[in-house]
């Protein structure tokens, strides 16, 4: 328990309190709605952003989310034209950020410690810089939810029928849109660009299988969330490994063991109302 006297330790528990809020709110949306995919090459993307802020000697994260956002609503506008499909304007901006990133950071003389943590992450390293953005994002995304719930839900599961109730459907998709990628940005000093999607994707499924309210869904996938990042935390300090791996791996297992037990428990139950 000594460790937990240490500062390091202390952010690393209130960024994980912090990001879990943030992406229980904007995962179920993802989840819901089906943009599993178009995150992730928003995640990629904003590599982009990470290296034209080393390169210009920037703060990255501030960078790597205006990159995002912009990649976001680029997505969200070339998938709305008929020419253009929506896998291969993810796959433009996918290959277009990371191809920005590389050549940024190869062109950057001397030695660049802190992009390991972009793209592996270390929920150890986060400072007061970042929890201020998580603790600012988190604000922004309740209040958001709060006053546009209901149109929120309705373009979540059908957007045409929220066009057909005269909903703003295309100012939701795009506030959606830019918070997910400043979502993304908030959280890869936690798990990094490799892993960042699954912190917005994996608690929310492992929160589906006990229900399918969508407002429980959120709640719900606030606490695994929280306790994955708690888990990972505990496995990374006892088995000195990267903090952001770890917790993607407990989130797995864990929705792999709700998910056969769930499995095992209908199976049990089928038979006997069979009978």
């Amino acid at each position: 328990m000594e460790i937990l006297q240490y500062a390091f330790f202390q952010n690393a528990l209130a960024g994980s309190l912090l990001a879990s809020i943030v992406c229980g709110f904007i995962g179920t949306y993802i989840v819901t709605r089906r943009l599993v995919f178009i995150s992730g090459g928003i995640t990629h993307a904003s590599f982009g952003g990470i290296g034209l802020g080393v390169f210009s000697g920037i703060n990255p994260v501030i960078s790597a989310m205006v990159f995002a956002v912009l990649s976001a609503c680029g997505v969200q506008w070339l998938s709305q034209r008929g020419d253009v499909r929506e896998d291969s304007a993810i796959a433009v901006f996918w290959t277009f950020g990371m191809s920005v990133g590389i050549i940024c950071c190869f062109l950057t003389p001397g030695f660049m410690p802190d992009l390991p943590s972009f793209l592996f992450g270390s929920i150890l390293t986060i400072g007061k810089a970042d929890l201020w953005l998580l603790a600012g994002l988190s604000i922004v995304v309740i209040a958001i939810f709060t006053l546009f719930y209901r149109p929120i839900l309705s373009v979540s599961f059908d957007n045409c029928f929220a066009r057909s109730q005269h909903l703003p459907v295309t100012l939701i998709e795009y506030m959606m849109m830019a918070l997910i990628a400043m979502t993304i940005v908030s959280t890869l000093r936690m798990v990094g660009i490799v892993l960042a999607i699954s912190l917005l994707t994996i608690p929310q499924m492992t929160a589906n299988l006990f229900t399918y309210s969508f407002k429980r869904m959120i709640g719900l996938s606030i606490v695994i969330g929280w306790a994955d990042c708690l888990s990972g935390l505990a496995i990374s300090y006892a088995l000195n490994v990267p903090s952001g791996a770890s917790i993607i791996f407990v989130s797995i297992i864990l929705y792999a063991l709700f998910k056969i037990a769930k499995t095992l428990t209908s199976m049990y139950r089928q038979p006997r109302a069979t009978a």
